[in-house]
């Protein structure tokens, strides 16, 4: 398998199986930072859906992941963000994460919605309805390639597709997550 290298469908395919027998063994550490969409493959597809992965790269979809601080909140929280851009227009989802499992999973939910230009919030809505702890959104987490500042992440989501994410530095140095 690739150590930093994309891998192939068939690779991620391969990662994905290994990880099921054997778990991943990520850990919070290994995820944190901003992660931008790289490929998309829709369920049982070894080749990847480029006008979809596209589109969302286009968008500069975007995964971020940091500790959360507040008190209030249980010990190994995390701070979850989804976001898209169009130009200096941001649409970002926020909320809290958190790994379950040995593979393990990447469970969160969102308690905000925020149009952004710029760094300046035009719109921010709470999402007070949050759903039930069996029915939240999810990545099964299967393999993270790299060092702390680069790399892949490759996850399978709760709609069954595989998604693998690259860690973008820049990102990370141009916005706040």
């Amino acid at each position: 398998m690739p150590s930093s290298g994309i891998p192939s469908g068939d690779q991620a395919l391969a990662l994905e199986r290994l990880s099921r027998r054997q778990g991943s063994g990520l850990t919070a550490e290994q995820l944190f930072g901003r992660w931008r969409l790289q490929l998309l493959w829709s369920k049982g597809r070894a080749q990847p859906n480029p006008a979809t992965a596209a589109l969302l790269r286009g968008l500069q979809a975007s995964l971020s992941i940091a500790t959360q601080d507040a008190p209030s909140l249980e010990r190994g929280d995390l701070t979850v963000v989804n976001s898209v851009q169009l130009g200096a227009l941001q649409l970002r989802f926020s909320g809290s994460g958190k790994l379950r499992g040995r593979r393990p999973l990447l469970e969160f939910w969102f308690d905000q919605l925020e149009l952004r230009l710029g760094r300046q919030s035009l719109w921010r809505q709470a999402i007070s309805r949050q759903p039930e702890p069996r029915r939240r959104p999810f990545f099964a987490l299967i393999a993270r390639s790299g060092a702390a500042d680069n790399g892949w992440l490759l996850a399978r989501g709760r709609g069954g597709g595989l998604a693998l994410w690259v860690l973008d530095t820049q990102l990370e140095k141009a916005s706040d997550a």
